[in-house]
């Protein structure tokens, strides 16, 4: 996709890989930059750094009627929605010992606001036989995630959405990419990862913490070469050929990496 002229919708603008993906867009002519965030405020100052072709709004994409409704009215406003960049996520940790509502929401956040977005802004695209999605994964989702399992869960079912949605809709003029990194520096890596110190979590950050604006331009590398994985570590391809090619030797090595984490 050729981001020139274009309108484009940023969840999880606020702060991180959304931020840096709203200022990129627009640095790339896009005509809007719509900017939203959970945190008003946030996608607010978002918006002013991206300057005159951005707006902002407060935004629950775990929501799927709050979605509809900012569609329809960026649709009536703008008159349509070219690239939808569903980005929106947080980290936490924990597995059986979570509640099924703290799964449930993960699951929200991370998949659901997925469907709900393309549910939202597909007739319009397929009307025009245009459009694309940009989706936030995580290498969690091609691998997975040892200290949180809805965070692995979720992630690997928003992977195979995207794929799905692709399968489905590219013959249409639907484009979609995926975006999954190990640690990038935001917020879901928690305030030592942000200070350049050890990550709490340790597993993403192996093989080094990535700057948001580097993850960006990945990002809209992949949209305008209509590429679907975004892998801004190249680790994560070599990982994820070893679990296909050996799936069972994948396992042990994960477990014996766990270990080593667990000793650190």
């Amino acid at each position: 996709m050729d981001i020139r002229d274009k309108v484009a919708v940023v969840t999880g603008a606020g702060s991180g890989i959304g931020r840096a993906l709203a200022i990129s867009l627009a640095q790339h002519g896009a005509h809007s930059v719509v900017c939203t965030d959970l945190d008003g405020d946030n996608a607010a100052v978002t918006a002013e750094m991206v300057g005159d072709v951005a707006t902002a709004h407060s935004l629950d994409v775990a929501d799927e009627a709050a979605i509809e409704i900012l569609v329809q009215e960026i649709e009536a406003q703008q008159g349509r929605i070219d690239l939808f960049v569903s980005n929106a996520g947080y980290g936490q940790r924990g597995g059986l010992d979570l509640s099924t509502a703290e799964w449930q929401r993960m699951m929200n956040v991370h998949t659901w606001s997925h469907l709900a977005a393309a549910r939202a802004v597909m007739p319009g695209m397929l009307a025009r036989g245009e459009g694309y999605f940009l989706n936030t994964a995580s290498a969690a989702g091609l691998l997975t995630q040892i200290d949180s399992g809805p965070y692995a869960v979720s992630k690997h079912a928003a992977v195979a959405f995207a794929e799905w949605l692709l399968i489905n809709y590219a013959d249409q003029g639907i484009g979609v990419s995926v975006l999954c990194p190990q640690a990038v520096r935001t917020n879901i890596l928690g305030p030592n990862a942000l200070k350049g110190k050890s990550s709490n979590t340790r597993q993403a950050a192996a093989d080094g913490i990535l700057e948001p604006d580097f993850v960006a331009q990945a990002c809209i590398e992949a949209v305008q070469d209509a590429r679907f994985l975004v892998l801004p570590h190249p680790e994560v391809e070599t990982y994820f050929q070893r679990k296909a090619n050996d799936y069972d030797r994948w396992l042990s090595g994960m477990r014996r990496f766990r270990q080593r984490l667990l000793e650190r």
